[in-house]
């Protein structure tokens, strides 16, 4: 009976969590899917996006889910000024200097961070009440992280569905050189492709936030980076949706996991439970090594 509630309550807090990956890792997708670049700086704007939500709230006593839509065009701007200053000369370059160049950037991110802010770890206390469900106990602020988590990611699947940007950046993902006869910009897709794709990540950060508000760090970004490319490989490494419902997967297992492995003896659970995530990640790769939605959009 105690498992039983143990298991239940680490996959309730494993989705409300998955969520949040699924968005952290979108951003990442987003990029790949467009510029074929893969972000290895990407942890370092999450990041940013937490420092930004920590110091609204320290200076300006601004709750988190009202930094969200500051984060974004927050994000928006460093994703702009990365790609005219940096990316837009390696777009069509080999893919080592694209990852160097990403690389680069996140490092260079990190360490003026550190200059700014310093090294210390970081946090605060933005306490709205908790739930008791039976035996979940959970904070009502990871559930709004869940909402907004479900939120952003229905408006931005509405804004490339519905509009004419939207279907520009689609058009260009499937079709690159059918987009430039159509007389579709590419190089300005490419732009806002990376600025979307960053200040996504930077929203992340502050939805990180609402879910731990505890830790921040200007190294924090590196285990968010590690789960955001699995996440990413499962769900299709060009595919931000397959990203959102892998991030949900990955939440699952990861906090389910903790519960089982608790049953044997000796074993330490939180050591266990990244192996299992990555145990399911080749297991789906074997079966379907596209991912969950790869060659989608």
């Amino acid at each position: 009976m105690v498992f039983a509630e143990n298991l239940i309550s680490n996959l309730f807090y494993g989705a409300l969590l998955g969520s949040i990956y699924g968005v952290a890792t979108m951003g990442l997708s987003l990029i790949f899917g467009v510029l074929r670049i893969v972000n290895v700086g990407h942890g370092a704007f999450i990041m940013i996006g937490a420092f930004t939500a920590f110091w609204m709230f320290t200076l300006y006593s601004l709750p988190p889910v009202a930094v969200i839509p500051i984060a974004l065009v927050f994000g928006l701007a460093i994703g702009f000024i990365a790609f005219q200053a940096v990316i837009r000369r390696l777009v069509d370059a080999p893919e080592l200097s694209t990852l160097l160049a990403t690389f680069g950037i996140g490092i260079f991110i990190e360490e003026l961070a550190k200059l700014v802010w310093g090294a210390d770890y970081v946090g605060f206390s933005w306490d709205i009440g908790t739930l008791y469900l039976g035996p979940i106990t959970v904070s009502y602020s990871k559930i709004l992280a869940f909402f907004c988590s479900v939120l952003v990611a229905a408006l931005l699947y509405l804004w490339f569905t519905k509009t004419k940007l939207g279907n520009a950046i689609r058009a260009v993902v499937q079709d690159r050189e059918g987009a430039v006869v159509c007389g579709i910009n590419v190089n300005r897709i490419f732009a806002l492709s990376f600025s979307i794709g960053i200040g996504l990540t930077v929203l992340s950060g502050v939805l990180v936030t609402l879910f731990v508000p505890v830790g921040i760090n200007v190294y924090m970004g590196g285990d968010y980076t590690l789960k955001a490319f699995v996440i990413s490989v499962l769900g299709g490494l060009d595919s931000p949706w397959g990203a959102f419902i892998a991030g949900f997967l990955f939440g699952l297992f990861e906090n389910g996991s903790y519960a089982i492995l608790g049953l044997i003896p000796g074993v330490e659970p939180f050591a266990l439970t990244r192996f299992v995530a990555f145990a399911f990640l080749l297991i789906i790769l074997l079966v379907k090594p596209t991912g969950l939605l790869g060659g989608g959009e």
